[in-house]
């Protein structure tokens, strides 16, 4: 998210942040935000208990006030109901630990590593209803070393989440929804 965000201030971004939103009141990222000036909002999901359709409810007030054009997620780890998603669709991003279509979901890296995988990474993707499973906007590709374990090869992964999402979303801002691979 700080890497978006810090992109899209500056100043030839086809793109401005108009809200850092989380699920997490504590989440440290919200601080980070607005002390950059971007407003925040959060929306403890745990109240609602399984209610999905409440949190979202509750989720989509502050994001509709600010009238976004694109929404980009970014560890956000609640999977959204085909109502919220289909309210964005074509203008939801997100970002997903592995070279999709290989392992959507969780323990993306372990489950590289146990594969004998030779490379891993990370992919932009379109957010649909379907979880991890949109239109491929941007991969980036990183090589699995020997002696890698899920956490070492998660670090090098997140230097490129870095470099491909700010890079992806500056594209898609613009209108070219051509895929980036690094």
């Amino acid at each position: 998210m700080l890497a978006l965000v810090r992109d899209m201030l500056a100043g030839d971004h086809p793109a401005r942040p108009v809200l850092v939103a989380s699920n997490d009141p504590a989440a440290g990222g919200l601080a980070k935000a607005a002390a950059l000036g971007v407003p925040v909002a959060a929306v403890d999901h745990r109240p609602f208990g399984k209610d999905r359709a409440a949190f979202e409810a509750a989720l989509m007030a502050p994001i509709l006030a600010e009238r976004p054009d694109i929404l980009c997620l970014a560890g956000f780890m609640r999977v959204l109901t085909p109502g919220f998603v289909n309210r964005f669709a074509g203008r939801m991003l997100n970002i997903h630990p592995s070279l999709l279509p290989k392992y959507p979901g969780l323990h993306t890296h372990q489950r590289a590593l146990d594969a004998g995988d030779e490379e891993a990474g990370c992919t932009v993707h379109e957010v649909t209803p379907v979880l991890d499973d949109g239109p491929i906007l941007g991969q980036a590709r990183v090589p699995v070393l020997p002696g890698d374990t899920a956490e070492t090869l998660a670090a090098r992964v997140l230097v490129q989440e870095h470099r491909l999402y700010p890079a992806v979303l500056r594209r898609f801002a613009a209108g070219d929804r051509m895929p980036i691979f690094l």
